[in-house]
């Protein structure tokens, strides 16, 4: 361990409108790891919320994404599963959101 898994705050920032100016929206929790491996090779991560073993473990994904023989290893056995997981997910969730969905129409008198 570079730097051991610790919880602390972050900062969240936004635009008004997206291109706005700036401002602070307010902070989240976050935990950060960074870790070597014996050939030298640092990885770090942020993640999201106080799992320090989530942290850990991301931390040694993007050392091993850093090395030739164990990058499309980590690609096909962790994030392109993780990508599908997610990409299920937003898609259940928009699905549940189009149930509410209110179309709205015009309808055109005759004396046009």
């Amino acid at each position: 361990m570079l730097r051991p898994a610790q919880t602390g705050m972050a900062m969240v920032r936004a635009r008004s409108g997206g291109t706005g100016a700036r401002f602070n929206l307010g902070e989240m929790t976050v935990t950060r790891c960074a870790v070597t491996l014996g050939d030298g090779v640092v990885g770090v991560a942020y993640v999201q919320g106080r799992s320090l073993r989530h942290a850990e473990q991301a931390a040694v994904a993007d050392a091993l994404l850093q090395l030739p023989d164990w990058h499309d290893t980590v690609q096909a056995h962790l994030l392109q599963p993780l990508a599908r997981q997610h990409a299920d997910r937003v898609e259940r969730q928009a699905q549940v959101a189009g149930q509410t969905k209110v179309e709205f129409f015009t309808m055109v008198r005759g004396e046009d």
